[in-house]
């Protein structure tokens, strides 16, 4: 088996039983999340099951000069990382390729389109996070501090996609409308194996510039003022999407995988569509049991709806999307990173799950804590996933739909590990019902 249930501790990044080695310390924030049964159903071919990949020769960067730079990362361990992930997420021992075909499989039955599988014409969106890219301007060259997808992960995940999945590279779009892409991170996501992958993101003067698809308005489930919002083509005319956000902090607490639709949002402002759309003040109030956008984006029938893998990029983490990316600050304390680097990915099919896990890791680690006030001691951080579990009978009183006029009953599964050093959930306990936290070997 290439998995394996998290049922102890782990050390210097191996696995072993709760015996075999001094478990970590526990800090402070430990116990911020309050304990409670698992929320919601989980989703997925295994439902509920976050896949957790850990190389840490995946991560060779001496804490010198630009973080992004292809150098800094081993190919050949990040692709066998999102290989290895792909086979665990599906319980498909050792094969990528009978992952892929299984994971489309349940996708397709869940959104109640038979036993299917990908079919050659079918399109693909992949929604990279380049929040940090061009620090908020028109720079292609990549040269900044800030955090943006990384450039390795997501050239193995389109290996892994054409090689093992099957899929024409010309039916594979990678976008994020309202930032840029550096030249750099183009040219090798669309060499090769990859000849043919589109990129579409802000580009005004040029050929990539994302295209809006005004008959596809978002409809939120509140009524507040704000400006029209609309998707771009690449995902109205896709069958399927891949979100792919960063474990990170961020400056209203985390920034996971719902809040990387933020950048699928198509406005009068495509610099900052999320300000024209006014709904950061549903991420500032920070108060539980309260309407969130999130679940819109979570549920929406053209974004959640369509999203066939959610993925975290956590080979190096930045402490908030406003910091500049350091040795100093990527590096976790927490086993089994011990003061290195974090060399980590998840997947999921279950987008509250996945959020969940990341949200125990972010709030477990000095390091972002330390940095990061917002998310320092404050459980409201996950309001969002409270309302995403509970989205039928929601705490804010919300009744939340799809974008589509159809209520929505489910989304995915949410609850917390029952502690730092353990890092299990209900389903790793034996349970019926809750998150399943795998690693991938």
């Amino acid at each position: 088996m290439i998995m394996k249930k998290i049922v102890g501790s782990f050390c210097a990044g191996m696995f072993f039983t709760a015996t075999a080695c001094a478990a970590p310390s526990v800090t402070a924030d430990s116990t911020v999340f309050p304990r409670h049964e698992p929320y919601g159903k989980g989703i997925g071919t295994m439902p509920g099951r976050v896949v957790w990949a850990y190389d840490a020769d995946s991560v060779t960067w001496d804490g010198n000069g630009w973080w992004w730079q292809p150098a800094n990362f081993n190919q050949d361990a990040v692709q066998k990382m999102v290989d290895k992930s792909i086979a665990s997420l599906a319980g498909e021992a050792g094969s990528a390729a009978r992952g892929w075909e299984s994971l489309f499989r349940s996708h397709n039955a869940e959104r109640g389109k038979g036993d299917a599988t990908y079919k050659s014409g079918e399109k693909i969106a992949i929604k990279a996070n380049m929040n940090g890219s061009g620090v908020f301007d028109d720079d292609a060259s990549g040269e900044t501090k800030m955090g943006y997808t990384n450039p390795v992960l997501l050239k193995t995940l389109l290996i892994s996609l054409v090689r093992d999945g099957g899929i024409n590279p010309s039916d594979i779009t990678v976008y994020d409308v309202s930032r840029v892409f550096p030249d750099y991170m183009i040219k090798m996501c669309t060499a090769d194996i990859l000849n043919g992958v589109h990129f579409a993101y802000r580009d005004p003067a040029g050929s990539n510039d994302a295209k809006a698809d005004r008959s596809k308005p978002i409809v939120w489930s509140k009524n507040f003022s704000g400006g029209k919002n609309c998707l771009p083509t690449c995902v109205t005319e896709a069958e399927y999407l891949i979100n792919l956000a960063n474990l990170k902090g961020h400056s209203y607490g985390i920034t996971l995988c719902a809040k990387n639709h933020f950048g699928s949002l198509m406005n009068s402002n495509r610099l900052r569509p999320p300000e024209a759309a006014n709904i950061h003040q549903f991420l500032t109030n920070s108060r539980m049991n309260s309407y969130t956008v999130l679940v819109d984006l979570m549920s929406n029938y053209e974004l959640g709806g369509k999203t066939l893998l959610y993925m975290l990029d956590a080979l190096i983490c930045a402490p908030s999307e406003g910091s500049s990316i350091t040795g100093a600050n990527s590096r976790w304390q927490q086993a089994p990173f011990n003061g290195s680097y974090t060399a980590s990915i998840f997947i999921s099919q279950d987008p509250v799950a996945i959020d969940s896990v990341g949200a125990d890791f972010l709030m477990n680690e000095p390091t972002v804590t330390s940095r990061n006030s917002s998310l320092r001691n404050n459980p409201n951080v996950e309001n969002y996933l409270h309302e995403a579990a509970l989205a039928g009978n929601a705490p804010s009183g919300t009744v939340y739909y799809d974008g589509n006029g159809r209520k929505v009953t489910n989304i995915g599964v949410h609850e917390h590990w029952n502690n730092p050093a353990d890092r299990q959930y209900s389903r790793n306990l034996g349970k019926n019902e809750g998150i399943e936290l795998v690693r991938a070997e």
